[in-house]
C-alpha cells in the first residue's frame, strides 16, 4: 500500500519532492529539536492522485489522514471537538518549489460554537477565542467555499464604523461574537446551508481546497513564469495551531537571516503583537521591526536569534522563517531558502563563499539566472536622481528603478502594458489575484504593508521594483486617484519609484544602462570558469554588438541583415530593387546598398574583436519592405519612372496567403541571385578590411543560408556565395577564411541533416521557425489561443518562449546525430529566442551544442544557465 501521509517525525529535508518544501523543512526542524507545533504532511503524490481521481480524495488516502489525526491527537494531548482540551489546526499548502502567496491556507480549523465557549472559559480570554472563530469562518468561506473575502471585510468595516474604532484589535469579545454570527449568516445566504460544525468535515474540506488551489489562476500564472511543472502537485501540511492573537504576550512574525533586498548579513524581519500570520503578510496593519522584539520580549528574541543562526548554518543559505509567540513561548512554523532580489542573491552567494559556507560551484548553482534580468536593465541616472526631490519616502521593498503612468487595478496594468504603456501599479495593498498586473507593471506602490507583505515578497521574486507601506497616501481607489504631498494624482499621471531607497518622485526620472561589476562580475567569472558551452549574441547593429560584448558575448550567432535595409535611405534603394524589371536594374539598386551594408559589417567585426560573426542572408518575404503609405508609393513611382498604379500592381503581386511559408529565405536567393551576391561581397570586403587593420585577430565570417529544406537548395546558393567570395578574396590578394552554413528551421532539414551536413560548415537552429513549423502554429497568432490551451492543461508554457524538448528537441537531437558523423568538423549552435531561456539552455548543453545565441541583455543569463547546466551534468 502506498504511503500518502507522513508525520513530521517521519520526514527530512531530502524528501522535498514528496513532502513539498514546507513539509520537508518542518520535518527537518523537528529533527533538529526546534520548537515546531507537530502535525503531518499529505504528500504531493496524493495531490496528483486527487486530480487523477476526478478531484476526489480516495478511501486509502482518507484512511491514512484519519490515522494521522489520531497520532496527532496523541502527540499533542488535544482532541478535535473536545470539551476539555480541543485541538485546532492550520492547513497549509507546500509545493516542492516555493510559491509565496499563490496557494491557499486555512487557520484555526476545528472551531465551532461549543469549542469557542470551551476556549473562552479555559483561557479566560474570550476575545481571543471569538477572534479565532470569526477568522476561521472568514477564511473557510473564502478558501474552501469560494464565497469571496469582500463580503466579510464589508461587515468588519461596518462594525468598526459603528464602534468608532479603526483597528480590528480594538473590537471587543462581544463585537467579535456578533461578527461571527453575521459571518455565519452570510455563509448560509451564499451557500444555502449552515456553516459546518464537525471538525473532521471542516478538515476534509480544507484539504480539498488546498489541493484545488494548485490549479487556481494565480498559481498557474506563477508556475508558467517560474518553470514549475503542473505534474508536481502540492503537499498539504496539517499542523497544531500556535496562537499569536492571545493578547499582548503573543505575536507573530516573518524574518530573514539576511536582508532579502540588499543581501547584507543582518537579521531582518517584522512582527505584530496580538496577531495571526496573515496579518503580517496581508499588510493590513503595519508591523514592527524584528529588533524591537528585543525590547518587547528579550528572552524570546535571544532564543529566536539562536534558532536563526542554527538554521542558516544548517541549510547554508539565507533563510526565510515564520514564527509565532504564544503567551511568551516561541514556535517555528516554517523555514525556507528566502526569495531575494538579484542584487541580494549575488552578494549572499559571494559572502557565503567568503565565509567558507559553500563552494564557487554552489554559489553559481544557487542563483536563478532569470533574476539577473533586473540588473541588466536601466537604473536611474545618478545626476538626475540627485537633482530630484522625493515627494515621499516609504519602504524600499524590491530594488530597481521604475517610472510610468499611474494605474489602480491589475486589469488596467495588463491592458495599458499591452498597448505599450509603461505603468506603475498603485494599490492600498496587493493580493495574490493581482499577480498578472504586477507582472505587467514597471513598479508597484502600496499604501499598506511592510517588507514581508505580499507585494514585497512577490515583487522581489519577479525582480520588479516595489515601494510599500506609504501611509502618507490618501487613496481613493473607487475614483482612481490618490493624494500625496499635497498633489492629487489621477490615472495616467507619471511617477517614479526607487525600490532601493523607497523614494517616490513626481514625474519621470531619466535612466541609464546597467553595468557588470562587483559581485556580478565575480559570479560571472565563476560561471565562465565552469561552463563548457559558448554564449553568443543576436545583434544587427554595432551598438547591440558592443553592449553584448560588454556583457560577455563571445561572438554573434545571428545578424539579421534585413534589419540593416531599413536604415535611412537604404529602404528606398531596396524598394527600387524590388520594383525593377531587369537584372541590371536590380543590380544597380543593390550597388547603392552594398557600401553601407559593408560598413555595417565592418562595425560588427570591430565590436566583436575577432570573435566569430554569423551573418544570415536576407530572410523575410519582400512584401515586408514595400511602402504602404500613399506618399511613399508615389515617391517610389517617381524614382522608378512608373505610375502609382504600376507600383501598386507590383505590391499587390507580392501578396502571399501564407508569407511565413512563402517566398522568403534561400528562395529569394534562388529567384534573385544578385541579392546573395551583393551580400557576399559586403561580408567578404568588410572582413578583409578589418583583418588588415587587426593582424592579431582571426576574422572568419560565417555566412548563414536561411530556410533550407533540401540539400539542393543549399548547394545552389552556396555555389554562388563561394564563387563570389573567392573572387573577392583573390582580387584583394587576401588569405581570408570564411564558412558557409545553414539555419536548421524546417523539420525536413533536421530529418535530412546527414545530407545537408555534407555541404554545411555549421548548423544553427532557428528554433522560432522550427517551433512554428513543427507545431503548425503561427507564432504571431498563437497568443489568441494559448490562454485556452493553458486553461485546458494542453500546454503549461508558451513553446515560443520555452523550448519544446519533446518534439522540437527531438528534431534537434536527430539533426546533430545525423550531421556530426558525416562532418566531424560541423559546429552547431542555436539562435532562436530560446537561447536566452535557462531551461532551454540546459537542454542545449545536454545535446552538446557548441554555443547558444541570445539577445544582448540575456547574455549573462545564458552564461550563468550554461554554467549551471555544466555543473548539474558533471
Amino acid at each position: 500500500m502506498a504511503k500518502w501521509v507522513y508525520m513530521f517525525t517521519e520526514g527530512n529535508a531530502t524528501m522535498r519532492n514528496l513532502l513539498g518544501g514546507k513539509g520537508a523543512n518542518l520535518a527537518e526542524m523537528t529533527n533538529l529539536g526546534l520548537p515546531v507545533p507537530q502535525g503531518f504532511t499529505i504528500t504531493t503524490e496524493a495531490c496528483t492522485q486527487y486530480y487523477e481521481d476526478g478531484r476526489k480524495i480516495n478511501d486509502e488516502i482518507m484512511d491514512q489522514i484519519m490515522d494521522a489525526i489520531t497520532k496527532m491527537e496523541e502527540v499533542t494531548g488535544k482532541k478535535f471537538g473536545d470539551k476539555e482540551n480541543p485541538l485546532l489546526v492550520s492547513v497549509r499548502s507546500g509545493a516542492r518549489a516555493s510559491m509565496p502567496g499563490m496557494m491557499d491556507t486555512i487557520l484555526n480549523l476545528g472551531l465551532n460554537e461549543e469549542v469557542v465557549d470551551v476556549l473562552a472559559a479555559k483561557s479566560g480570554n474570550p476575545r481571543w477565542a471569538w477572534d479565532c472563530y470569526r477568522r476561521f469562518i472568514q477564511m473557510y468561506s473564502d478558501v474552501v467555499m469560494e464565497v469571496g473575502k469582500k463580503y466579510f471585510e464589508e461587515l468588519i468595516d461596518k462594525m468598526k464604523e459603528e464602534k468608532g474604532v479603526t483597528q480590528d484589535v480594538e473590537l471587543t469579545a462581544d463585537d467579535l461574537k456578533v461578527l461571527a454570527e453575521q459571518f455565519k449568516d452570510e455563509y448560509k445566504e451564499k451557500i444555502g446551508e449552515g456553516f459546518p460544525t464537525d471538525p473532521k468535515e471542516q478538515l476534509m474540506g480544507a484539504i480539498k481546497a488546498v489541493f484545488r488551489s494548485w490549479d487556481n489562476p494565480r498559481a498557474n500564472v506563477y508556475r508558467r513564469d517560474n518553470d514549475i511543472p503542473y505534474s508536481w502537485g502540492t503537499a498539504v501540511n496539517v499542523q497544531m495551531m500556535a496562537f499569536g492573537n492571545m493578547g499582548d504576550t503573543s505575536g507573530t512574525g516573518v524574518a530573514f537571516t539576511r536582508d532579502p533586498a540588499t543581501g547584507e548579513k543582518k537579521l531582518m524581519g517584522e512582527f505584530l503583537m496580538n496577531a495571526q500570520g496573515e496579518d503580517v503578510v496581508a499588510g493590513v496593519r503595519t508591523p514592527q521591526k524584528i529588533d524591537q522584539l528585543k525590547e518587547v520580549m528579550p528572552e524570546v528574541y535571544e532564543q529566536f536569534v539562536g534558532i536563526c543562526n542554527k538554521l542558516e548554518d544548517h541549510y547554508r543559505d539565507m533563510q526565510d522563517m515564520e514564527f509565532t509567540i504564544e503567551d511568551k513561548k516561541l514556535y517555528m512554523l516554517q523555514t525556507r531558502n528566502g526569495k531575494r532580489t538579484a542584487q541580494a542573491a549575488l552578494k549572499i552567494a559571494c559572502d557565503l563563499v567568503d565565509e567558507k559556507m559553500i563552494t564557487e560551484e554552489k554559489a553559481v548553482a544557487m542563483i536563478d539566472p532569470r533574476n539577473l534580468d533586473t540588473l541588466l536593465h536601466p537604473q536611474f541616472d545618478a545626476a538626475a536622481l540627485k537633482a530630484a526631490t522625493p515627494m515621499a519616502k516609504a519602504l524600499g521593498a524590491s530594488p530597481g528603478a521604475a517610472c510610468g503612468k499611474v494605474v489602480f487595478t491589475a486589469d488596467d496594468a495588463k491592458e495599458w502594458a499591452a498597448r505599450g504603456e509603461k505603468v506603475v501599479l498603485v494599490r492600498l495593498e496587493t493580493s495574490p489575484e493581482d499577480i498578472e498586473g504586477m507582472k505587467a507593471a514597471q513598479g508597484i506602490l502600496t499604501v499598506r504593508g511592510g517588507m514581508t507583505s505580499h507585494a514585497a515578497v512577490v515583487a522581489r521574486g519577479m525582480g520588479t521594483c516595489c515601494v510599500s507601506g506609504c501611509g502618507e497616501i490618501a487613496m481613493d481607489e473607487a475614483n482612481k486617484k490618490f493624494t500625496l504631498a499635497g498633489k492629487e494624482f489621477h490615472e495616467g499621471d507619471a511617477i517614479s519609484l526607487d525600490g532601493s531607497t523607497g523614494n517616490i518622485y513626481d514625474g519621470l526620472i531619466p535612466t541609464v544602462d546597467a553595468t557588470i561589476a562587483g559581485e556580478f562580475g565575480r559570479i560571472m567569472g565563476w560561471a565562465d570558469k565552469y561552463r563548457t558551452m559558448k554564449v553568443r549574441t543576436n545583434a544587427d547593429t554595432p551598438a547591440d554588438a558592443k553592449k553584448a560584448r560588454e556583457l560577455g558575448a563571445e561572438g554573434i550567432g545571428l545578424c539579421r541583415t534585413e534589419h540593416m535595409f531599413f536604415e535611412g535611405d537604404r529602404i528606398d534603394a531596396f524598394r527600387e530593387m524590388i520594383c525593377s524589371d531587369t537584372v541590371e536594374a536590380r543590380e544597380a539598386a543593390l550597388d547603392k546598398i552594398l557600401p553601407v551594408q559593408q560598413g555595417d559589417f565592418e562595425a560588427l567585426y570591430e565590436a566583436l574583436e575577432g570573435n566569430p560573426v554569423t551573418i544570415r542572408f536576407l530572410d523575410p518575404p519582400l512584401h515586408e519592405f514595400v511602402p504602404t503609405e500613399e506618399d511613399d508609393i508615389k515617391k517610389l513611382a517617381d524614382a522608378q519612372g512608373k505610375t502609382v498604379e504600376e507600383i501598386k500592381t507590383i505590391i499587390d503581386g507580392l501578396h502571399e496567403f501564407n508569407p511565413m511559408m512563402g517566398h522568403r529565405g534561400c528562395r529569394l536567393a534562388v529567384t534573385y541571385p544578385e541579392i546573395a551576391k551583393m551580400q557576399t561581397k559586403a561580408v567578404i570586403r568588410a572582413a578583409i578590411n578589418v583583418q588588415k587593420a587587426h593582424a592579431d585577430w582571426n576574422v572568419c565570417p560565417e555566412i548563414m543560408i536561411p530556410l533550407i529544406g533540401d540539400i539542393k537548395e543549399l548547394k545552389y546558393v552556396k555555389k554562388m556565395v563561394v564563387e563570389t567570395a573567392d573572387a573577392e578574396i583573390k582580387a584583394a590578394g587576401s588569405s581570408l577564411k570564411y564558412e558557409v552554413g545553414t539555419m536548421i528551421e524546417i523539420p525536413r532539414a533536421a530529418l535530412t541533416a546527414d545530407e545537408i551536413a555534407k555541404e554545411a560548415d555549421f548548423f544553427c537552429f532557428g528554433t522560432n521557425d522550427l517551433t512554428q513549423m513543427t507545431y503548425g502554429f503561427s507564432r504571431d497568432d498563437a497568443g489568441k489561443f494559448l490562454d485556452a490551451y493553458y486553461d485546458a492543461k494542453i500546454f503549461e508554457n508558451d513553446p515560443f518562449a520555452k523550448l519544446d524538448q519533446i518534439g522540437v528537441g527531438k528534431l534537434m537531437k536527430m539533426a546533430i546525430d545525423l550531421g556530426k558523423p558525416v562532418n566531424p568538423n560541423l559546429h552547431i549552435g542555436i539562435c532562436g529566442e530560446h537561447g536566452g531561456d535557462p531551461s532551454s539552455v540546459e537542454f542545449c548543453n545536454t545535446l552538446g551544442l557548441d554555443y547558444v545565441s541570445c539577445s544582448p541583455f540575456r547574455v549573462p543569463i545564458a552564461r550563468l544557465a550554461a554554467a549551471q547546466a555544466a555543473i548539474n551534468q558533471k
